[in-house]
């Protein structure tokens, strides 16, 4: 009984969040339940795609996560383009990405390689999924260029049927990842785990998983809303709360989950994981609020900034380079968890306005 209770006290953060932001408490006081109220949503999140993933295999259990934790982040920028956060909502989606590829995969990477010297994983899961990525930082890098180049004095008419065009692309490009690794290569990206069977039946874990994606989705937006209010009271711009606390905190679905597997050897789901939810959201959530934004009144371009074109082209680079082999270990985690580290800091430090600078 005692064990069951403690348990359960973890989830009574959550209507304390609820009660916080209806009475709208002090935004401190709101952030913190909000963040608490997260753990243990993210726990069950992490605890049911490794369920799934020993039925499914992991390339559908990570899709089906991503879809999970990346409908909070849907759902919160869709609020934000409503209130004209456009600069907000380019950045929590690179810094989606960054933290995904970075401190995700690197505490994953990392807590995997404290019990086991080296884990294996399908390197072809990792080449495809990466790929699609960098077309991914491409297609933020082209617009950018393009706009900030051209002599055309229509230049900042044309940004907007220009990245239209653009997220059409990358839309049928996701599409194509998803044939490609739940289809016709399914077999070559790693099976179920070998080990012990799954303990909880496949409805239980996809139940767990869309509850769990609510509850995340109402407690982010909770969260969001008292970021903005603590962002301002210290000193911090938009691209720095995007990209470093929106993204962090956003991505403690994909965080439990991720560090869940690799503690127990099942990297291939940890990877998959990781890079499928970097892959919905340059692929699908990016284009997806590009053509979302037109309806509701605040067009948003993919003419990114130069430090949030910089970052994801770094974290797509790094990651490329501890995965491409097929295998990873603590070392490579603690490169990863360096260098977002190193950009985070980066981000403290430059002034709002220089890191909404153009290319």
């Amino acid at each position: 009984m005692a064990r069951r209770l403690l348990k359960l006290l973890p989830w009574f953060a959550v209507p304390a969040a609820v009660v916080a932001g209806l009475l709208h408490a002090p935004a401190l006081v709101r952030f913190v339940l909000a963040g608490l109220a997260l753990l243990p949503a993210a726990a069950l999140l992490g605890e049911a795609t490794g369920q799934l993933s020993a039925r499914l295999g992991p390339a559908a259990a990570g899709v089906v996560n991503a879809t999970c934790g990346n409908a909070a982040e849907l759902i919160i920028a869709v609020l934000a383009l409503r209130r004209g956060l456009v600069e907000v909502v380019q950045a929590s989606i690179s810094g989606s990405i960054i933290g995904n590829l970075l401190l995700v995969l690197g505490a994953a990477a990392f807590a995997g390689g404290l019990r086991f010297k080296v884990q294996k994983f399908a390197a072809l899961a990792a080449e495809s999924q990466l790929g699609s990525l960098a077309l991914a930082v491409f297609a933020l890098l082209f617009p950018a260029v393009f706009f900030h180049l051209t002599r055309l004095s229509h230049r900042e008419e044309l940004a907007l049927p220009l990245s239209v065009a653009v997220a059409v692309v990358l839309l049928v490009v996701y599409v194509a990842a998803l044939v490609f690794s739940l289809k016709t290569h399914r077999h070559l990206l790693g099976g179920g785990h070998e080990g012990e069977p799954p303990a909880w039946s496949t409805r239980r874990a996809l139940a767990s998983l869309v509850g769990a994606g609510a509850v995340t989705a109402l407690l982010s937006e909770l969260l969001v809303g008292s970021v903005e209010e603590v962002g301002h009271t210290l000193g911090l711009g938009p691209v720095f709360l995007g990209v470093v606390v929106v993204a962090v905190l956003g991505n403690a679905a994909e965080h439990a989950a991720a560090v869940v597997l690799a503690w127990r050897n099942h990297m291939d789901a940890a990877i998959s994981v990781c890079l499928a939810s970097s892959l919905q959201v340059a692929l699908f959530v990016t284009p997806v609020l590009v053509l979302l934004s037109l309806p509701l009144g605040h067009p948003m371009t993919l003419v990114f900034s130069l430090v949030e074109v910089v970052s994801v082209a770094a974290a797509v680079g790094l990651a490329g380079l501890v995965t491409l082999n097929g295998e990873t270990n603590w070392l490579e985690g603690v490169q990863l968890l360096a260098l977002y580290v190193i950009l985070a800091v980066c981000l403290a430090f430059l002034p709002a306005g220089d890191a909404l600078l153009p290319l």
